[in-house]
């Protein structure tokens, strides 16, 4: 496009978490040429009391109780406007039926709300609709509102994750169905989608390769949690989600190599860790969340780094962002062959069937590793760059909208 419209750009995943998501990386691209409104998931009220503790809960804590919509100006994105509209009713826990419906209707009102005064406030006319993953409330913008296309970006299976499964996979359905356009990030998802609405097409995930090259490029301080480990470091950086992560494989890669380090970087979001006893193996180190910032000290002294999935029917579904970043860090690969996403990285990583493959590949993966396969792996991300990503978005969107 010459001159490429604004975008609002509703998401489930806050402009202000710590961790990299979809969402705002894909943000950062687009917003080089278009201002872009970063519409954040509300807070219930109870997200607000219980979360109060929180600086920036805290900051906005009385504008969303208030039901003021807040706008917030994003470090380092200059084109890119935070929108957090004002707190809704907690109903997630409410089975469907009357009383969940007219709760869910009051909400809903209240978002479209906050839209259409971010709509009259920044004077937005023919803007584009983005939603990821968010189902509730404002999944596609009613007509009257302004916008070119609704767009609805599908990136992990909504029916496997607990909380969306109640009420999110119902409403993604509609969403799915009732929008112009829909993006994916994997085959999985598309082959769901398209069943669905045929207007169905890839965005895969990719990385900020610039940014995970610095594991080669630079020389980082070794991070304090990695101080006094002597040996080698096999690594894991990401949520450690219990349906996604097999905790049991990471219990036999501690047990199977005690002379060297497993490192797991990332919040941890499940006690089997604790239950298995992999937290008290005495070459077991949990460093907690990081920013996306940090995570390249941490790679670059990693020999090996793991995407230890389950094989589910929730990772059969996903294409990991993890995957680009860690080769764009240059780092050899160890995977379970959980989706046919993973599957396309072959050439480039160690795929194993099973426990005792993988555990094999693991040990190989530190051996073989040289320049030549350090270049390879890079090679290979720069194809699944966000600014190629962005480039795809706008060919899908200027041709929808050529057709229209």
């Amino acid at each position: 496009m010459n001159s490429a419209p604004d975008i609002v750009y509703y998401t489930l995943f806050p402009w202000d978490m710590p961790y990299s998501s979809v969402s705002l990386s894909l943000t950062a691209e687009l917003a080089k040429t278009s201002r872009v409104f970063y519409v954040n998931h509300p807070y219930t009220f109870k997200d607000v009391l219980t979360r109060m503790g929180e600086p920036l809960t805290k900051k906005r804590a009385m504008a969303m109780l208030t039901g003021k919509t807040i706008y917030e100006e994003i470090p380092g994105h200059p084109s890119v406007t935070g929108v957090q509209p004002p707190a809704v009713l907690p109903i997630n826990w409410l089975s469907d039926g009357p009383t969940f419906n007219s709760l869910y209707e009051w909400n809903r009102k209240r978002v479209l709300g906050s839209i259409r005064e971010l709509l009259s406030k920044h004077r937005l006319r023919n803007f584009i609709y983005l939603n990821c993953y968010n189902p509730y409330y404002a999944g596609v913008l009613p007509k009257g509102y302004g916008q070119l296309i609704n767009i609805y970006q599908c990136i992990d299976d909504m029916e496997e994750e607990t909380y969306t499964a109640r009420h999110g996979a119902r409403l993604e359905r509609e969403v799915i169905k009732d929008a112009d356009l829909v993006l994916t990030t994997s085959r999985g998802l598309l082959k769901k989608c398209r069943a669905i609405n045929p207007e169905s097409h890839p965005l895969f995930n990719a990385a900020n390769t610039a940014v995970f090259e610095e594991a080669q490029n630079r020389t980082f301080e070794r991070p304090k949690e990695l101080k006094g480990l002597e040996g080698k470091l096999i690594g894991f950086t990401g949520n450690m989600d219990p349906h996604r992560i097999d905790y049991q494989l990471l219990l036999e890669v501690a047990r199977r190599h005690p002379d060297k380090h497993l490192v797991l970087v990332g919040p941890l979001n499940s006690d089997e860790p604790q239950k298995i006893g992999l937290d008290k193996l005495p070459n077991v180190h949990f460093t907690g969340g990081k920013h996306i910032s940090e995570l390249p000290a941490y790679l670059q002294h990693f020999d090996v780094v793991l995407i230890p999935f389950r094989l589910n029917k929730l990772t059969a579904s996903i294409y990991p962002l993890k995957i680009n970043e860690y080769l764009a860090a240059g780092k050899p690969v160890v995977s379970t062959r959980f989706s046919e996403d993973i599957q396309d990285f072959e050439k480039v990583i160690y795929l194993a069937s099973d426990r005792d493959s993988f555990l094999a590949a693991t040990d190989r993966a530190i051996a073989e590793d040289n320049e030549h396969l350090i270049a390879q792996r890079q090679e290979e991300a720069r194809k699944n760059t966000w600014e190629e990503r962005a480039r795809q978005f706008w060919k899908l969107v200027d041709s929808k909208l050529a057709v229209s």
